[in-house]
C-alpha cells in the first residue's frame, strides 16, 4: 500500500504511539480501512473527498483586479504568476522601501526572486532573512510572506515598532523559494512537495529542497532515493534554488542576524539543531525569543504553539535550511510550522490564512525586535 505521508514526512519518523496522517488513494480505502481494524489501530478520517476537498478551494475563483496593492486580495492563494506580478508591482509602487532583485534561476528556468525591504536610513544595516514555500504543498507560507510585506508597507507610517523595524535593519523576503514546485503544485499536482529536477535513472522529480543543505547532508531523516519525499539529491546543493540562496546567505552572512523559514503544518516554532540533540551554544537567548514568540502569537486567537529544538519538538533530520544558516553564522534560526495539526492538513481554507497570517506577525515582530535588544 503506497501512502502519501502528510505528516511527519518521512516513514524513519514513525514511532510507537504516535499520530500520523496519511493521504490515500480512493479505491485503497476498501483495503485500508480493515487492514486498521484488524491491527487495532485508531483512526479517523479527516477529509473524506480530498479531490472535492481541492476544487473547492482554488475552482471558483472570480477574476480579481491585480492592479492596485489595495485591490490585491491577501485573503487567498496566489499563484505564482499573481505572487511575481505582485513583486514586480510593489518594486514599481513603492520604490522608497522596496527593491526586487533576483539571486538566480530555478532548475526550469524561473527567476528566484526576493523583495528587499527596509529604509534605506544608513549605509550599513543588519538584516533578517524571510522565506517561505521550500516546500511546494505548503501553501499557507507564501500567503504569509505577502503578507508580512503588506503589512510592513502598510503600517509603517503608524505602527512605531514596524517603522523601527524597518529603520534600523533590512528585511531580505522570498516569498516562493520552490518556485518550480510550486507552479506545479497549482497545475498538476497540489500535493507536490519537491522542486522538479529531473533523475534520469528513476524517472523520479525533485529533491526534497530542505535536507539539500551542506549540514550533516543526507544522515538521518533524509532518503537517498530519489522517489522519496524527503529524497537528499545527488549531493549538497544540487538544486539550483538552494544554491542560490546558500550563495547570497554566504555573501551577506555578516550582514543577516537572523533566519526565519515558513512551513507547514504543526502549530511549532523551532530552531537549531535539527540533525542531532544537541543544545546550541547561544541557547538561551534563541530560546527566550521563541517563548516570547509563541506567547505573542497566542495571545491573537488563543492558538498554542509549541517551540523548542526542532529535533526533540518535531523529528531528526538532516541537511535542513535552519541548521544550515545557523551553522554558517546567523544566529537566529527559526523554522515556523504554521496551522493547523491535521484537521486540514495542506488543504488550509482561505478563510484561514488571515486569523493565520495576523498570529504569526505578531511572532515575527516579537523575534525581530528582540534581535534589536542585543542578546547574543
Amino acid at each position: 500500500l503506497q501512502v502519501d505521508l502528510w505528516q511527519p514526512s518521512s516513514p524513519f519518523h514513525i514511532v510507537e504511539g504516535m499520530v500520523t496522517d496519511v493521504r490515500i488513494p480512493q479505491n485503497m480505502s476498501r483495503s485500508l480501512l480493515p487492514y486498521l481494524q484488524q491491527a487495532n489501530i485508531q483512526y479517523t478520517i479527516l477529509i473524506s473527498d480530498l479531490q472535492k476537498a481541492i476544487e473547492n478551494q482554488t475552482g471558483l475563483r472570480s477574476y480579481r483586479n491585480r492592479r492596485s496593492l489595495s485591490g490585491y486580495n491577501y485573503e487567498v492563494y496566489h499563484s505564482l504568476e499573481e505572487i511575481q506580478g505582485w513583486m514586480h508591482h510593489l518594486n514599481k509602487t513603492h520604490s522608497d522601501l522596496v527593491h526586487m532583485f533576483s539571486v538566480g534561476k530555478s532548475y526550469e528556468g524561473r527567476p528566484l526572486f526576493v523583495l528587499k525591504l527596509g529604509k534605506r536610513s544608513q549605509p550599513y544595516k543588519k538584516a533578517v532573512w524571510i522565506d517561505c514555500g521550500i516546500h511546494a504543498r505548503e501553501w499557507i507560507g507564501p500567503a504569509f510572506c505577502q503578507w508580512f510585506v503588506k503589512e510592513a508597507l502598510q503600517t509603517y507610517q503608524t505602527d512605531p515598532a514596524m517603522r523601527k523595524m524597518l529603520t534600523q535593519l533590512y528585511f531580505y523576503i522570498m516569498p516562493v523559494f520552490n518556485v518550480d514546485g510550486y507552479h506545479f503544485s497549482w497545475t498538476n499536482d497540489r500535493f507536490w512537495r519537491k522542486t522538479r529536477s529531473k533523475n534520469t535513472r528513476f524517472r523520479c522529480h525533485g529533491v526534497d529542497a530542505n535536507r539539500n543543505w551542506k549540514v550533516k547532508w543526507c544522515d538521518e531523516g533524509a532518503s537517498f532515493h530519489p522517489c522519496d519525499d524527503t529524497y537528499c539529491g545527488p549531493f549538497p546543493e544540487s538544486e539550483p534554488e538552494v544554491k542560490a540562496v546558500a550563495h547570497f546567505l554566504r555573501k551577506h552572512r555578516k550582514q543577516i542576524k537572523a533566519y526565519l523559514s515558513f512551513h507547514a503544518y504543526a502549530q511549532m516554532l523551532l530552531y537549531p539543531y535539527s540533525y542531532k540533540y544537541a543544545t546550541i551554544p547561544n541557547f538561551s537567548c534563541v530560546e527566550s525569543a521563541a517563548y516570547n514568540a509563541v506567547n505573542a502569537l497566542q495571545s491573537a486567537y488563543g492558538i498554542r504553539y509549541r517551540y523548542g529544538p526542532a529535533s526533540s519538538t518535531l523529528y531528526v533530520s538532516s541537511g535542513s535550511s535552519m541548521d544550515w544558516a545557523y551553522k554558517n553564522g546567523i544566529p537566529y534560526a527559526f523554522a515556523f510550522e504554521l496551522r493547523d495539526t491535521g484537521h486540514f492538513g495542506f488543504l488550509l481554507p482561505e478563510t484561514l490564512i488571515k486569523p493565520t497570517c495576523t498570529e504569526t506577525m505578531l511572532a515575527v515582530k516579537n523575534i525581530t525586535l528582540h534581535l534589536l535588544k542585543k542578546c547574543h
